[in-house]
């Protein structure tokens, strides 16, 4: 936390914006330095999340993408993944996020397919609401992975 804290304004947003494209996000988070601890950085960055409007959001699913299936994963899976990502940016007009953080990667594939199929039958709204939550989690876990990369120094520039 104190090399969190310390890190200068361009390392910080650069960590923070790698883990949710979100200028407004960012800014909220790096405002509300120093965190005491893990708990109140976490907590900060869920709060900052859930205030974001949608055209945040939008802009923030702007920089995602699916994420990557397990090597060796057959074409056809590939192309049934492609065809229901299709479907969802059709409906709902936005990359379809999810965040599978402790899916194990021989499971990654079915959840992603169960996930974006039984998504496909909400309405709009309740879309953008579970799709801001994913962002939300999504934000979360990269910014733990950042603060535990690098030898526990996110941002050690």
């Amino acid at each position: 936390m104190e090399r969190f804290n310390a890190a200068s304004e361009e390392a910080l947003e650069q960590t923070l914006l790698s883990c949710l494209r979100s200028p407004r996000w960012s800014r909220r988070v790096a405002e509300h330095r120093p965190y005491p601890d893990l708990a109140s950085l976490l907590a900060a960055a869920d709060e900052a999340a859930y205030d974001l409007t949608w055209p945040d959001l939008t802009e923030a699913l702007a920089a995602e993408s699916l994420p990557p299936l397990p090597p060796g994963t057959y074409s056809a899976a590939h192309t049934a993944l492609s065809a229901a990502h299709a479907a969802y940016e059709a409906r709902f007009g936005h990359v379809f996020v999810i965040c599978l953080d402790g899916v194990p990667p021989a499971e990654t594939l079915d959840r992603l397919l169960e996930a974006i199929r039984s998504r496909l039958t909400n309405d709009p709204e309740e879309e953008r609401a579970v799709t801001a939550d994913e962002l939300r989690r999504l934000a979360r876990g990269r910014l733990l992975t950042a603060l535990r990369g690098a030898g526990n120094c996110a941002i050690n520039h």
